[in-house]
């Protein structure tokens, strides 16, 4: 499969390998297989690969990823280029029920 690649050098993923301790559910699921394990703990392997989706940071137990999840959401992207203005991966039209207001602008 062809490896996907968004803008370079401008991901928000960050990683604090002190914190660390090598669970791997972060690697379970990472859509594009960013990160990789490194003996004892995790390390980013791909950093442009990220589409900042948050489903690292969300999963890490230990607080040891961060990423500004919904800048680079696929999800977000194709909604926009679909026309939909102001929603994201989570609200895909306005009358879908459980939509907060405040999850317009933020990816899940």
């Amino acid at each position: 499969m062809r490896e996907f690649v968004y803008l370079s050098n401008v991901v928000t993923l960050k990683l604090a390998e002190e914190k660390c301790t090598g669970c791997g559910m972060c690697l379970e699921v990472c859509p594009h297989n960013v990160l990789e394990m490194n003996r004892t703990h995790v390390r980013i392997q791909n950093r442009d690969a990220c589409m900042e989706c948050g489903a690292c940071s969300r999963n890490c137990p230990f607080d040891a990823i961060s990423v500004q999840s919904g800048v680079g959401c696929a999800a977000a992207v194709i909604n926009s280029l679909l026309g939909r203005k102001g929603r994201s991966c989570c609200c895909l039209d306005d009358s879908q029920e459980g939509c907060s207001s405040d999850r317009k602008t933020t990816c899940c």
